[in-house]
């Protein structure tokens, strides 16, 4: 095995809920929720320290009676949706308002405390505002998670809430047309941003999308395709040599498994209980691969040494033994650095956590998010192509499994699904305006956004080196120069919400730039 791997535990692994283990991507995901928020606080503490004696004004926080159906007024149900307002720098009464979009998880105060868009909140002025997702957090009914309740969540519900919420804002503050709404979103979130401006055009000016999957995709082969390359990637700690390690530890994986030498594998990574299912072996393989794409798309901020360079260097650490021997010790770090005394790799518990109807009022909605894929999107990361380096036990047919499994909904219209999505958005070509849409060019959901201008307002910005929604982040003087150009084209964007010709200004066309961390900055002209 070779010499030990030396793993810290993270400051952080004390919020983790880890009563039960699960998929290990969504423990990632459930961390980094979690790290951003408790870095949202430190800074909001700090900045409180610096203003004092000036008073501060804490968020508000409420419950917006929405219809279940906007498109079905006979319906006649309501539900409570959360939302957050901060007056505290709003220029009153006509500094713009900044909306802050949720997502496929629980929202919280920090949505309007901290973050980029509320560092240019505080130099602009603005109201700042934020809503829960529809059945995600709190802003969900008993009998939300049901069958029979999951019909009325889908994105159109969603801008529909948006919509609804933008006119109890107005009305509540007495807005006017002076009052200028610009809205932000990352990820699932950045795609409810761009399509916002798209349908609704008449209630937001303008829109920044960050790491926006805007085109759904039943096979998302291209996840995977950027993992790889950025495992090749030398700006991040990744090179040649690190994917080959990879690709040839999971092939000496999925040897064992055919070979049925299950209790090896069992003993190597820390099974909770035997592979006993034909399933569990790609739970197996598929909870390993979690790693790599977690610290691909989390670069930096999931599990504590889960970055691209400090997994590369234990896959390409001879010392440690073959390639096999070396993804041993990346997952026995990865389970110390979460304090999971084990792998859970049974398929039956993962059926039942996704049926499960139980309300979670925090964290990552798997169930319902699992929904939204097999009605809407896709998003299926599978490996079944020759540039994957992780099993081959991670196929099409696995994923859409779940979804008639969990929900009744066959592969026939899961695929219909997503085809309507596209036809209803336009896909990567929506054919909008005033929409930014920035990325990073490690992050693999940039695949399926936006990545050359559109038109002289649809904009894309492609920033090397970063990973998923880095441009969101609060800044910190550790920030690469792309990220940092990056932000002060997308600031000088949003500062300018006075009409389309300000939107257009020719010195502000960021021209598709990809922005290395090697790059002087771009001449005057360029910005």
């Amino acid at each position: 095995m070779g010499r030990p791997v030396p793993w810290a535990l993270g400051v952080l692994l004390w919020l983790l809920i880890l009563a039960e283990a699960g998929r290990n991507f969504r423990l990632l995901r459930q961390q980094v929720l979690r790290a951003r928020e408790v870095q949202a606080m430190k800074e909001t503490v700090s900045r409180r320290r610096l203003l004092r004696p000036a008073p501060w004004r804490s968020p508000s926080e409420g419950a917006l009676r929405q219809p279940l159906d906007h498109f079905d007024r006979q319906e006649g149900r309501l539900f409570n949706q959360r939302f957050w307002i901060n007056e505290e720098f709003w220029h009153r009464p006509a500094g713009p308002v900044f909306l802050y979009i949720g997502g496929e998880s629980s929202l919280s105060q920090f949505a309007v405390l901290a973050g980029h868009h509320m560092e240019m909140a505080r130099k602009y002025g603005a109201l700042a505002v934020a809503l829960e997702h529809r059945f995600y957090g709190a802003s969900i009914n008993p009998d939300g998670l049901q069958d029979a309740s999951l019909r009325f969540l889908s994105s159109q519900q969603a801008l529909a809430d948006l919509a609804s919420f933008h006119l109890f804002v107005t009305q509540k503050y007495n807005l006017t047309r002076n009052n200028t709404w610009i809205c932000f979103g990352g990820s699932y979130p950045g795609s409810l941003a761009a399509w916002f401006r798209l349908k609704f055009p008449h209630l937001v000016f303008a829109a920044v999308a960050s790491s926006a999957p805007v085109r759904a995709q039943l096979d998302f082969t291209g996840y995977n395709q950027v993992v790889a390359a950025s495992l090749t990637d030398p700006v991040v700690g990744g090179s040649a040599q690190c994917r080959e390690a990879v690709a040839r530890a999971f092939s000496a994986v999925d040897q064992r498994l055919h070979a049925g030498r299950l209790a090896e594998l069992e003993k190597d990574f820390r099974s909770c209980e035997p592979l006993t299912e034909p399933d569990d072996r790609g739970e197996l393989a598929s909870n390993l691969a979690d790693i790599f794409m977690g610290a691909v798309q989390y670069n930096d901020e999931g599990f504590q040494g889960g970055t691209v360079a400090k997994l590369c260097s234990i896959m390409t650490d001879t010392g440690l033994g073959s390639p096999y021997q070396r993804l041993i010790a990346v997952n026995s770090g990865f389970l110390e650095s979460m304090a999971l005394p084990c792998m859970e790799n049974s398929r039956q518990r993962a059926l039942a956590e996704l049926r499960s109807a139980n309300l979670t009022l925090s964290g990552v909605g798997e169930r319902q998010w699992y929904f939204q894929t097999c009605t809407e999107f896709g998003y299926y990361q599978t490996c079944e192509d020759a540039t994957c380096p992780f099993s081959r036990l991670l196929t099409l047919s696995d994923q859409l499994d779940l979804c008639s499994q969990v929900f009744g909904i066959g592969p026939e219209r899961v695929g219909e699904a997503v085809t309507f999505t596209n036809e209803y958005y336009g896909a990567d070509h929506p054919k909008a305006s005033r929409i930014l849409f920035v990325n990073g060019d490690i992050d693999p959901w940039h695949a399926l956004s936006v990545l050359k201008n559109q038109s002289r307002s649809e904009l894309a910005i492609l920033i090397n080196g970063t990973s998923h929604c880095a441009n969101m982040n609060p800044s910190r003087p550790s920030d690469p120069l792309p990220l940092i150009l990056a932000r002060e084209v997308r600031a000088r964007r949003e500062a300018r919400p006075g009409g389309e010709r300000d939107w257009n200004r020719p010195r502000l066309e960021p021209q598709n730039l990809l922005l290395s961390s090697s790059d002087s900055p771009p001449a005057p002209g360029l910005l």
